[in-house]
């Protein structure tokens, strides 16, 4: 491939990072390329200034070429004083919907390092898939459910034993139709078990083999397992919290809203299936159509109806309206934090903004929302530097959310009294 090719291939690319090509047919590949372009615009600024720098040594150089690599580089730096940049986007979110003193509720305050852009671990960002550090464990396939390996999940802990800590729950996602717990929150489950927690990854059954609502029915029967049995791990069973993104995001918060729901718990409909609050990523949040946009609408008569429902909205309109969890919000949500690319293709940012809207309105407890600029779908998949200050940003909002739960537990306070809503950041 020529130079001229390989520039306009850079410059593409970061085009389409900076401004996505929009439209639901045109939402997968500008997402893929898009995504790989943004979480990992320093190693493409460093091979296209190479590529160019390389090229100027060339007796015959091309001056469009070298032009077009130019412009990618200005706009892949863009990139990444962008991704930079939201370690204040998050702060702010924090701040705005906690209180500017939430932080001196956490058991330290975060330190210039700790906040900084962690450069080193970005170099080889999928070196945390290999081999995880010294500093905790990861146990494996066990087994939760009859499903074989779609209901095996892993736990991440300390690797000194614990007693009574937090839990944290990551479900995966891939579209209700693929996936597995290996591949995502990895960066997340590893960052906090470093930290004490003991984190829980999980597969569940997919469409289409297994319909909805195979999937919320395996989420639930993990938060199940979770509070029998993680206390042989360290866990507390008391507190449970709950993540994941895109499908993963779309159950998270599906399962939080509505804890007891047994018609989606047979056979363990006593159970408790509460969790104490949720972090849904780039979820999906409307399967109705309800919110009005096109987006949600084509969603579901061209994907959901076929792949994940097996029955269409015109036959059966509760079903998708039940598995909406936009239409599940009540007074007694638990606390969350939601949060989205504001550049996401796959799943428009307008859900999530209508979303946090209606959270905001009905639920008493925290409801934090950040909205990250130029962000993609699937942003915390890899360490990159977003990914990396969302993290951290979790972090904030976990152990924050961990010490006001253990001060009520005690009798310190008021249950619920210190956790507030506010108007998050958009």
């Amino acid at each position: 491939m020529s130079f001229r090719r390989r520039a306009l291939l850079y410059a593409a690319l970061t085009a389409n990072a900076i401004r996505p090509l929009p439209g639901f047919r045109a939402g997968v590949p500008s997402f893929f390329a898009g995504w790989l372009t943004t979480e990992l615009a320093p190693q493409w600024l460093a091979v296209t200034a190479a590529d160019a720098a390389t090229h100027l040594t060339e007796r015959r150089r091309d001056p469009v070429a070298l032009g077009l690599a130019g412009a990618a580089v200005l706009g892949l730096g863009y990139l990444v004083d962008q991704a930079r940049r939201d370690r204040q986007t998050a702060e702010e979110a924090l701040t705005e919907a906690l209180g500017a003193d939430y932080a001196e509720q956490l058991d330290a305050l975060p330190t210039p390092a700790e906040l900084a852009t962690p450069w080193r671990s970005l170099v080889n960002p999928f070196r945390t898939f290999r081999k995880p550090p010294q500093t905790i464990r990861v146990e494996r396939d066990i087994a939760f459910g009859e499903a074989g390996r779609r209901n095996h999940l892993d736990i991440y802990r300390p690797a000194e034993p614990t007693e009574d800590a937090p839990v944290l729950l990551q479900v995966h996602g891939g579209a209700w139709i693929l996936g597995k717990k290996e591949e995502q929150g990895v960066p997340l489950m590893q960052h906090l078990a470093a930290k004490g927690w003991v984190c829980v990854a999980i597969n569940y059954r997919l469409s289409p083999r297994d319909p909805w609502p195979a999937q919320v029915v395996d989420v639930k029967k993990a938060v199940a397992w979770i509070r029998e049995h993680i206390a042989d791990y360290g866990g507390d069973p008391a507190y449970v919290a709950i993540t994941g993104g895109s499908a993963g995001g779309h159950l998270t918060a599906l399962a939080a809203l509505t804890p007891g729901a047994t018609e989606w718990q047979p056979g363990f409909e006593d159970a408790d299936t509460s969790v104490q609050l949720a972090v849904p990523h780039y979820g999906v949040y409307d399967f109705a159509g309800s919110t009005g946009t096109k987006a949600s609408t084509k969603l579901r008569d061209l994907f959901l109806t076929k792949w994940v429902m097996q029955t269409t909205w015109e036959e059966h309109p509760e079903v998708f309206e039940d598995a909406s969890p936009i239409l599940r919000i009540g007074p007694d949500a638990p606390d969350f934090f939601v949060i989205h690319g504001a550049h996401d293709t796959l799943v428009p940012v307008d859900q999530a903004r209508q979303f946090v809207a209606r959270l905001r309105d009905a639920s008493h407890r925290s409801v934090v929302y950040a909205e990250l600029p130029g962000a993609q779908h699937a942003f915390d998949v890899f360490p990159s530097i977003r990914s990396a200050h969302v993290v951290r940003a979790i972090d904030r909002y976990l152990h924050w959310h961990w010490n006001q739960y253990r001060r009520d537990r005690a009798g310190a306070s008021p249950s619920g009294s210190t956790l507030r809503t506010g108007s998050g950041t958009q």
